[in-house]
């Protein structure tokens, strides 16, 4: 397997007890989001996909983004979006759902119902497709297999075909910029689809799962109690600790045939 060659640096390593070597380590670089060539955002991001990326966070965030593109001056780590009605205050309230800086759960639940419906998609998959699909995810992640410093999220079909998988160093990202292939090949809303995460799934990851309409969410590891609070209000199945043949289903379970 060979990792994308922006998505990974060599550097001087020091292996115990082996000694001096290289290593191949994930490339970490900002972006700065801009739209009507005002800076609206900086994300930290694996390169590569950047036009998927803005276009997935500014859909996360209640915009409705037309398209992106490089800056017009060009400028390294930037890209420019055009969005309709767009205003920058109202952004600025909407940063609420980073774990990292704290979260008002009762008004960021008000907020994402405003901006996604209940999903009301009535695909039904079997336990056994939902079991095998961090394995498959796994599989093609060829960044992280050749420097384990990168999350992943995939969009399979009903069946459990693959149909988009990106990577990055932040799993919202590697979200957005699913999200964002599925916006410009018009697959929106997600509700014939799936979502598969690397990690655990945060409030984070719903509200973009919310906002893209996509009813089945799953991951390798631990939800945390918003993101299944958030995952129920908004009527998405909700997998996790999904290893082994095994799967946890903690909302809208009618989804999951066993």
């Amino acid at each position: 397997m060979q990792a994308p060659p922006y998505s990974t640096a060599r550097v001087d390593v020091v292996r115990i007890p082996d000694g001096a070597t290289e290593d191949l380590i994930a490339v970490e670089e900002p972006l700065e989001i801009r739209i009507a060539g005002e800076p609206v955002a900086v994300t930290m991001r694996t390169p590569g996909h950047d036009e998927e990326l803005a276009l997935g966070f500014a859909l996360s965030e209640g915009l409705r983004p037309r398209s992106a593109r490089p800056p017009d001056d060009l400028a390294a780590n930037a890209i420019e979006l055009d969005a309709t009605d767009f205003d920058p205050e109202r952004l600025r309230r909407s940063f609420y759902t980073s774990s990292s800086c704290g979260v008002c759960g009762k008004g960021a639940l008000e907020a994402v119902a405003v901006e996604a419906p209940r999903v009301q998609s009535e695909l039904r998959v079997d336990a056994a497709v939902v079991a095998t699909l961090p394995e498959r995810l796994r599989a093609e992640q060829t960044g992280f297999s050749v420097t384990g410093g990168l999350h992943a999220t995939g969009l399979f079909g009903a069946g459990g075909e693959l149909l988009v998988l990106r990577e990055d160093v932040g799993r919202h990202n590697a979200m957005d910029k699913v999200i964002g292939r599925a916006f410009l090949d018009g697959r929106l809303p997600l509700g014939d689809a799936m979502l598969c995460v690397s990690g655990r799934l945060s409030f984070e990851l719903v509200q973009k799962a919310a906002v893209a309409g996509c009813p089945l969410l799953v991951a390798v590891g631990a939800p945390s109690s918003l993101a299944v609070e958030l995952a129920g209000d908004r009527g998405i199945t909700l997998c996790g600790f999904v290893r082994d043949g095994r799967l946890n289903v903690y909302t809208e379970p009618w989804r999951v045939a066993r």
